[in-house]
């Protein structure tokens, strides 16, 4: 293992553990059982986040798309764009299913049509 792998292994373990704290921090009010069923999704989240933050670190250096020396026209996607674009795909599932949990959780307040409904529903 290269010095310069150490320090990626470490910067990318210090952003799954910020980002499952956050997640953790997000779900500490929501009922205990919902929070213990979404713990491997917070899990997966905070770890697909690290993924991609080196992944990404690593395409500003290569960029997404290698280009041919001699003909630009021929190119090919580099592996990590595609993994990259992959884990965004899973994460983005995730993030909704996490949101989705919260939105259940929380009792929202009457807004106008909600009133409206009622005056009507009296009259």
């Amino acid at each position: 293992m290269k010095i310069g792998e150490v320090v990626r292994i470490s910067a990318k373990s210090e952003i799954l553990k910020r980002e499952e704290a956050k997640l953790r921090e997000i779900f500490s009010k929501v009922d205990p059982e919902k929070a213990e069923l979404v713990d491997g999704l917070i899990q997966d989240a905070a770890f697909l986040k690290a993924e991609n933050s080196e992944l990404r670190g690593r395409m500003a250096e290569t960029g997404m798309v290698e280009f041919h020396p001699t003909n630009p026209r021929l190119q090919r996607p580099v592996e990590a764009a595609k993994q990259y674009l992959k884990n965004v795909n899973s994460y983005s599932v995730i993030v909704k299913t996490l949101n989705g949990v919260l939105m259940k959780d929380v009792i929202e307040d009457d807004d106008e049509f909600d009133k409206f409904l009622r005056e009507r529903q009296g009259d």
